[in-house]
């Protein structure tokens, strides 16, 4: 069965523009608010732990202005997740991070990090925050997803999206195995990093995927024709592929 596929816009980069100038504009809950006014059915937001763009004080302000789901992208520590018990936010997507990365670089270890993970997912789902797990497209993350007991993986698109021809096509044919995997064990699935207008439509084509989640090239292509426009073309070619 194909399901309805929704669109989660990370507004991180907003904050990187703002953050170059350390002045209070452009304002990352604004681009947040157009966004979900253009068609986004929910917002994305990475609070690093260098806060090298988002800051605890945007956390708290879409937490409070927001009329769409709040997505907070998060290290597995223990700071990050005092940060999302305090604000609640409709779901939490565990990712990697390392200091000297310029973006996250690859899904989380689920396997090789299970004890690490176990308390932090429990304690998320217990306050009814939807954990979800930033995992490449392979067998054994989706496994060690499935012992986790999480609801949500998000599977990484950022290899598919660096590739061309025969390679693509073969990581494409792996993401829709992960996705048909994850699925048919009863978690949602949803994909993201590096999608643009050219090259989301494989990915939005895949059955099983419930959810993407753009940011990166949507922020850069509102300079061009402005945020509005570009979630709604995105939007659009969410909806032909499908």
């Amino acid at each position: 069965m194909t399901h309805s596929l929704r669109l989660g816009v990370n507004i991180d980069h907003v904050a990187t523009v703002r953050n170059a100038r350390g002045c209070g504009y452009p304002d990352p809950v604004r681009a947040a608010l157009l966004a979900a006014e253009a068609g986004a059915d929910g917002i994305t937001a990475h609070l690093r732990e260098d806060r090298r763009h988002i800051t605890d004080e945007d956390i708290a302000r879409l937490a409070a202005e927001l009329t769409v789901p709040l997505n907070l992208e998060m290290a597995a520590t223990d700071e990050m997740l005092a940060i999302a018990l305090r604000h609640r936010p409709h779901a939490a997507c565990i990712v990697p991070e390392k200091r000297e990365e310029r973006t996250t670089e690859g899904g989380i270890d689920a396997a090789g990090q299970h004890d690490r993970l176990a308390p932090l997912v429990g304690e998320l789902g217990a306050a009814r925050i939807r954990v979800s797990l930033f995992i490449e497209p392979d067998a054994r993350q989706i496994e060690a997803a499935i012992r986790l007991g999480v609801p949500v993986v998000e599977l990484h698109t950022g290899r598919y999206a660096e590739l061309d021809g025969e390679a693509r096509s073969e990581e494409l044919r792996r993401l829709s195995d992960a996705a048909a995997l994850a699925a048919k064990n009863g978690i949602e699935v949803h994909a993201g990093h590096g999608l643009t207008f050219d090259n989301v439509g494989p990915i939005a084509a895949i059955p099983q995927v419930r959810e993407l989640n753009i940011g990166h090239f949507l922020v850069g292509e509102a300079l061009f024709v402005g945020l509005g426009e570009a979630v709604r073309r995105m939007r659009e070619e969410m909806d032909a592929a499908r």
